[in-house]
């Protein structure tokens, strides 16, 4: 629709080139040809000029000037569907949404087949979750553009997210059957998502024959796999589904899942079937870890003996140190940890008298002297875990003796002392650990957490000032990182010095990271559709939904909360009321 106070051709050749500028981001440039039509007294106030040199001004940082243009653009032409357009854009700019979505309606009221606008209120409408109100404007911009790829796709997702799964397939079947699909990898998304789209409608046997049916046009042979494994194994078809997942295993034995949902498919009834086929595999991929480890989840009494016993020399021998992190999930059962401990020590034993895991392979080669070393480390983590502190520093520090210079031992004694409560030690051996490679990462992360929880934040920054960039202040670096860890440590560490203003400003740093992750999606609403990555675009929508649901939201929150609730309690005393008591004081 045309605007109600219209430029002459000399003035609307200008106005064209302001929006050309606007859209190549030559904001400068702008600014002078908007100047020169309000230069001119006729249209000095031109309610569409003035709203595209305020939204040009906004581009530049002028957020006040721009405002104050915007709005007289708005008084002076409300018929506008541009100024109601750039009010839009202003208030979306300022993530007022819900503000910016009322703009876009009436901008509609004036031009309701814009086909900018609409896009741009579909972009909030699908931010806020207005799902009801997407579907209506992807009809409409469905309607405008059928020809457009775009159109479709973001038609069948507004059914999708409505779970109408039946009218999203119908959608995606007649924009399949349409000329303008190109078989290629795009294609082969789309088809995965038409999938995804049957199984979240309940529909497993459709979902099969539409696999059995495109198998061939899909580039992601593994996602192929894995969904005939999942279909087969919901349509009980078990001995479909355990070639399927014999199949995987060939191709990556090491994957856990695999052997859970083969076991799922041969139907074991008992943990002695699960065992056997786990035994089957180990012969058939001997190289391979899973296996072997899984095995022992499954063995009892005098079998998980045999078996771990072979795991742990193994280990020991090669000297793994996750070994013990490794074997931490199985110390749910009381019967398997007194085994292991057993077993353990025996090594330890053997290995102080004759260098072998048992005297009855004093015939054969001596383990390598690394092998006591990295039982003595097993150990220490071991009684760590079960919380006798005194065994476990009696193993840390044997193992220091063996080799002082080891910085996994280092770091073990100072988690050994966390545990135990002493946590200005544990600091101490962390920055020891850290001071023998000064260029490990983890290292010096986990040193800075520890000086933390000793509430040495000045120490923990300088640490991490070797990791930070240079030239910026280490937290104000790391908080530009969204490193959300050190954030929710320092919170907690000014709360328990009782800086709670120090500790509120860091929970309101993890609060403002979770806010620019809920931003950043915008920037995937157009992306996803255009590169057709349908599948992890709902995924991210899902996620989006439940993100404040995070660990690190979850500990930021509870102590803002506790900081909150404790200043209510117990207000801080006023400091000119304070400084009023010292004067009458001094004049006493």
């Amino acid at each position: 629709m045309p605007s109600s106070n219209p430029l002459p051709p000399k003035e609307n050749a200008l106005f064209k080139r302001i929006l050309r500028c606007y859209e190549h981001k030559q904001y400068k440039n702008g600014l002078k040809f908007a100047k020169q039509i309000l230069s001119n007294p006729k249209f000095s106030e031109h309610g569409e000029t003035l709203a595209m040199k305020g939204l040009t001004l906004n581009c530049l940082g002028r957020k006040e000037e721009a405002y104050d243009h915007v709005r007289r653009g708005l008084r002076n032409d409300l018929q506008s569907h541009v100024c109601w357009h750039v009010y839009g854009l202003l208030q979306r700019s300022d993530k007022k949404y819900d503000e910016a979505i009322k703009a876009y309606r009436n901008a509609l009221k004036w031009d309701k087949d814009n086909i900018q606008i609409l896009r741009d209120l579909s972009l909030l409408q699908i931010q806020m979750r207005d799902l009801d109100g997407y579907k209506d404007t992807r009809y409409q911009l469905f309607m405008l553009r059928p020809t457009q790829r775009a159109s479709w796709i973001g038609f069948a997702i507004s059914y999708h997210l409505l779970k109408d799964y039946e009218t999203a397939l119908k959608i995606l079947d007649t924009f399949r059957d349409s000329p303008m699909i190109c078989y290629d990898y795009e294609h082969s998304e789309l088809l995965l998502y038409q999938n995804l789209v049957i199984q979240e409608s309940g529909d497993s046997e459709q979902a099969l024959k539409h696999l059995d049916k495109y198998s061939d046009q899909i580039c992601d042979k593994i996602t192929v796999k894995e969904t005939y494994g999942k279909l087969r194994l919901e349509l009980r078809q078990y001995e479909e589904a355990a070639q399927v997942y014999k199949d995987l295993l060939n191709i990556n034995p090491e994957n856990t899942t695999y052997y859970a949902k083969l076991a799922e498919a041969e139907r074991h009834t008992t943990p002695e079937e699960t065992l056997k086929m786990l035994q089957r595999f180990e012969e058939l991929y001997p190289r391979a870890l899973a296996p072997r480890r899984l095995q022992l989840n499954y063995a009892t009494g005098e079998q998980f003996k045999i078996l771990v016993d072979k795991y742990l020399r193994r280990g020991l021998h090669k000297g793994v140190p996750p070994l013990f992190v490794n074997l931490r999930s199985l110390y749910t059962d009381q019967s398997k940890i007194d085994v292991i401990q057993s077993l353990v020590l025996e090594y330890k034993v053997s290995l102080n008298n004759h260098g072998h895991f048992s005297s009855a392979e004093i015939d054969n080669p001596r383990e390598p002297a690394s092998a006591l070393l990295w039982t003595c480390y097993y150990l220490a983590q071991h009684y760590d875990f079960l919380g006798m502190t005194e065994k476990a520093f009696e193993e840390i520090n044997a193992a220091l003796s063996h080799t002082p210079t080891l910085i996994e031992l280092f770091v073990t004694k100072g988690r050994i002392y966390k545990h135990g409560g002493n946590v200005q030690d544990a600091y101490k051996w962390l920055d020891e650990a850290q001071g023998l490679d000064t260029a490990d990462r983890y290292i010096n992360s986990k040193c800075a957490k520890y000086m933390l929880r000793a509430n040495l934040v000045k120490e923990a920054e300088e640490t991490c000032s070797k990791f930070t960039r240079e030239g910026v202040p280490p937290m104000e670096n790391l908080n530009e990182m969204q490193c959300m860890w050190i954030q929710t440590e320092a919170a907690r560490a000014y709360q328990r010095l009782g800086k709670y203003g120090e500790a509120l400003k860091k929970c309101h740093e993890v609060d403002r990271h979770f806010s620019e992750i809920i931003e950043d999606q915008f920037d995937f609403h157009t992306y996803c559709m255009r590169k057709m990555t349908l599948r992890s675009y709902v995924g991210l929508l899902r996620l989006e939904d439940i993100l404040r649901s995070h660990p690190f939201y979850f500990k930021a929150a509870k102590c803002a909360m506790e900081v909150y609730l404790r200043l209510h309690d117990n207000p801080l005393p006023d400091p000119t009321q304070i400084q009023e008591i010292d004067t009458v004081m001094a004049f006493d």
